[in-house]
């Protein structure tokens, strides 16, 4: 994703909006909070406050730049959106997030919601797990 992107979405390109897109760009493979974000900035000695990157998440959020994910934690963690859908699974011991696709799965709640007289709109499955434990 290009700062061209942020044009297409009708938003200015401004130097917050580049350097947020930048972290989430960089960092493609993780789902992060906006104090994540906040934190990046700051180690990189920018000057950009956290109402900032909240507020920019946000309009990222409303142009369908980023997905916002609430987990169970309480805490939204953003990611950059790539037009490809993927379910979670979060680990309850340590919060890390797992992307994961499921053919099996999206085709079982097509059916469900068929056997109830339903399409899918649209959908999010979170897994919360845990480690096994080692016998």
């Amino acid at each position: 994703m290009e700062t061209s992107n942020l044009r297409q979405a009708g938003l200015k390109i401004t130097h917050p909006r580049k350097r947020i897109l930048e972290i989430l760009e960089n960092k493609r493979n993780k789902h992060l909070t906006a104090d994540d974000i906040y934190r990046c900035l700051v180690d990189a000695n920018e000057e950009i406050g956290l109402a900032t990157v909240y507020r920019v998440l946000s309009q990222f959020e409303s142009a369908g730049l980023v997905e916002k994910h609430n987990f169970e934690s309480g805490q939204a963690y953003y990611e950059l959106n790539s037009g490809v859908h993927h379910d979670h699974m979060v680990c309850v011991e340590t919060g890390k997030v797992i992307e994961f696709i499921s053919e099996d799965i999206e085709a079982a709640q097509k059916k469900i919601a068929e056997a109830h007289g339903y399409e899918i709109e649209d959908h999010s499955l979170v897994i919360y797990v845990r480690p096994k434990a080692k016998p």
